[in-house]
């Protein structure tokens, strides 16, 4: 009377699944003998010779009686595949796979976002993301003005090159000049409101480039005039600064190696593949990340551990994919646009840093420009100086955490120093990864570190970003 009857509209699943998967090895071990004779058979054809224990040799001619002995030879000494001690190395089905399945489960991603969320690409909206006001460009008038800095640098190098200007006289204006590029845009951002956060970043990304090709600048003519003793040579070549501005590198000379003409057909590859990596990269940004950023702001403000390690979780993956296209539309396609287009003929703008076995070799390589002009102005002139090379590294890493807060914390005008704590960390992850992980091991904690430690950061700031912009005026009614 208590036995349970079961349902017979629902059918044993499990049984079926094991059912399923017992059935397809059993075809698998069939297709391998079927096979493995339809292989016999072929070689037959071609005259090759078969041993199998117990049948002798097959040959073209017919069947040819064999010593005992050697029929019974079926096996050999061998390690199997996967094994390490085997020494096979040809993994390049694997990978295929692994691109195969990739694209199955991202495709499976893309479907369920759209029959949840419907279509939310909008192009007006990325617009406003730079103009508030359409008459209004204050973004755009910072990068205008930042002419000001550059003729202050180059009449200041001219002035030093025909000895009007003493090197103390000349030093003082350049870091004064240098200083405010930093601290005029910063402070314009913050004080006008009709900065948007987008437009923020971008005027003081250019700011922060500036910076640094003025530093190389600065530091460039000051090292000729004391190897060369000369102001000739000085003084002709520093009408090339607004080359050296528009050139795609960070590090001043006095002669930039030259291609020989404009490939229009390279150009051209370059430019669309910028102008279709651009509208990929907002619509899978309106498309994907937006809806998972706005339903992971609840787990945040009820501190649901599991929900946001879920929300993390489902976040790291269009993050990712977003960098690497972000990555290839800069590195590559823009900054070869820009170089074929000046003809610049150094094009290193990246290494392999997808190889990187630690920390330290990947941020060596992922960005060339900026860690050429970190070994060149910054990391060697401090161990010039006697430093050590552990300060000298960690001197590295906190310039480049400070401007990473720097491009983040004044556009959103907010400061919470995670951008800042993020690079700061790369120290002690640097450390362990090169003292406790080696080779694909290595290379698994590199990635693991890309894919979880930027979204942790996205959410940090985007979180802090709603508390203070929507829930602290929605509870003030006064402010609005």
């Amino acid at each position: 009377m208590f036995d349970q009857i079961p349902d017979p509209g629902v059918p044993p699943v499990l049984d079926i699944v094991v059912f399923l998967q017992l059935t397809t090895c059993l075809f698998h071990v069939m297709n391998c003998l079927l096979m493995s004779c339809l292989g016999g058979s072929d070689a037959l054809r071609s005259g090759e010779t078969l041993k199998c224990a117990g049948l002798g040799i097959i040959q073209d001619q017919g069947w040819e009686p064999v010593p005992q002995t050697i029929m019974l030879i079926c096996h050999k000494l061998q390690e199997s595949l996967l094994s390490s001690a085997s020494g096979f190395k040809n993994y390049r089905g694997i990978l295929n796979w692994c691109v195969v399945m990739l694209v199955l489960s991202n495709a499976r991603l893309f479907l369920e976002n759209l029959l949840r969320y419907g279509i939310l690409v909008d192009p007006i909206q990325v617009v406003s993301l730079f103009l508030k006001d359409p008459y209004s460009w204050p973004a755009a008038c910072l990068v205008i003005v930042s002419n000001v800095f550059i003729l202050v640098a180059l009449y200041t190098e001219r002035k030093l090159a025909m000895g009007t200007f003493s090197e103390k006289l000349g030093l003082l204006i350049h870091i004064i000049n240098l200083t405010v590029i930093l601290c005029f845009p910063m402070l314009t951002v913050l004080m006008v409101p009709s900065v948007t956060p987008v437009g923020g970043a971008f005027a003081l990304g250019s700011y922060t480039i500036l910076f640094l090709k003025l530093y190389s600048y600065k530091d460039v003519n000051r090292w000729c005039r004391e190897r060369l003793a000369g102001t000739l040579m000085s003084v002709a070549l520093q009408w090339n600064l607004y080359y050296f501005v528009s050139a795609p590198t960070l590090c001043y000379e006095l002669n930039f190696p030259r291609s020989q003409s404009v490939r229009m057909g390279f150009l051209l590859r370059r430019l669309f593949e910028m102008l279709l990596l651009t509208q990929l990269l907002v619509g899978l940004t309106q498309q994907w990340m937006v809806p998972i950023i706005q339903s992971s702001m609840k787990p945040l403000q009820d501190m649901d551990y599991s929900r946001m390690i879920e929300r993390l979780l489902r976040l790291a993956v269009p993050n990712h994919f977003l960098w690497l296209i972000f990555f290839y539309w800069f590195f590559h396609s823009s900054m070869n646009f820009v170089a074929e287009l000046l003809r610049f003929g150094d094009r290193e703008f990246y290494r392999d840093w997808w190889n990187s076995e630690s920390v330290t070799y990947f941020w060596q390589n992922w960005n060339i420009p900026v860690h050429k002009w970190c070994i060149r102005h910054f990391y060697k002139p401090l161990l010039r100086k006697g430093a050590s090379k552990l300060l000298s590294q960690s001197a590295v890493f906190f310039a480049s955490a400070f401007f990473h807060e720097y491009l983040v914390s004044v556009p959103l005008r907010m400061f919470r120093l995670w951008a800042f704590m993020g690079m700061m960390a790369q120290l002690p992850l640097a450390w362990f990864v090169g003292r406790f992980l080696r080779g694909n091991y290595g290379n698994a904690a590199v990635w693991l570190s890309l894919i979880i430690g930027q979204p942790i950061a996205v959410l940090m700031y985007v979180h802090d970003y709603y508390v203070i912009n929507h829930l602290e005026e929605a509870a003030d009614p006064g402010a609005l």
